[in-house]
């Protein structure tokens, strides 16, 4: 593995982990097991390696909902797929991770949210036509609303809210969200086929 790979994944597990405002460019050196020198001849200071390892991570994770989408043999597995890729990465995500971005690296923060639009609503919009023509959701959806609804219901676990009382919690929200979201679509085919790959899904997720 070469030094920018062990820095951008020694980045963002941290940052994951604990958040961005706490982590200081020591730690990331310590844990990628690099000097500080190596360090800051790849990242000038703390804000541009926030911005690289965010956009990494990002580009990393919407790679594998593509893929979990493409490999599944229908919408409603599809889409049950990217849940369980969801569920996983709250599980390793601290929740002001999302707050501490925003409000101390908005430049960062906004490119992530620009990166959602240019390709999580894109691929959520291309899975619900999939499943219209399936028959596995209803014919009358309004694709470019549900698509942009569905990617910021998702968001939702990551603020503070009513909805979300600590961190145990996140995950049985976001899994409720998405459920619900799904039985909103649905006809009784894809019910059926939800049922199935839920119990697949999401026990296998389970023993992991």
């Amino acid at each position: 593995m070469d030094a920018l790979t062990k820095i951008l994944n020694a980045a963002s597990e941290l940052f994951r982990q604990y958040g961005f405002k706490t982590i200081t460019m020591d730690d990331v050196a310590r844990r990628a097991g690099i000097s500080k020198k190596t360090l800051y001849q790849h990242f000038a200071n703390k804000g541009a390696l926030v911005s690289t390892s965010v956009e990494w991570y990002k580009d990393h994770l919407s790679e594998a909902c593509l893929k979990a989408m493409q490999e599944s043999e229908n919408a409603v597995e599809g889409m049950v797929r990217t849940a369980v890729l969801f569920d996983q990465v709250i599980q390793q995500l601290n929740p002001l991770s999302m707050l501490e971005l925003e409000r101390y690296f908005p430049d960062s923060f906004l490119k992530f949210k620009t990166s959602l639009q240019t390709k999580d609503v894109v691929s959520i919009a291309e899975n619900l036509q999939r499943g219209i023509e399936e028959g596995l959701y209803r014919s009358d959806l309004n694709i470019p609303f549900l698509s942009q609804y569905r990617m910021e219901i998702s968001l939702m676990v990551f603020y503070p809210s009513l909805l979300v009382e600590n961190r145990t919690n996140i995950q049985q929200v976001a899994q409720a969200i998405s459920e619900h979201f799904l039985y909103g679509i649905m006809t009784t085919k894809g019910v059926r086929l939800y049922t199935k790959y839920k119990d697949k899904y999401f026990k296998e997720a389970t023993r992991i």
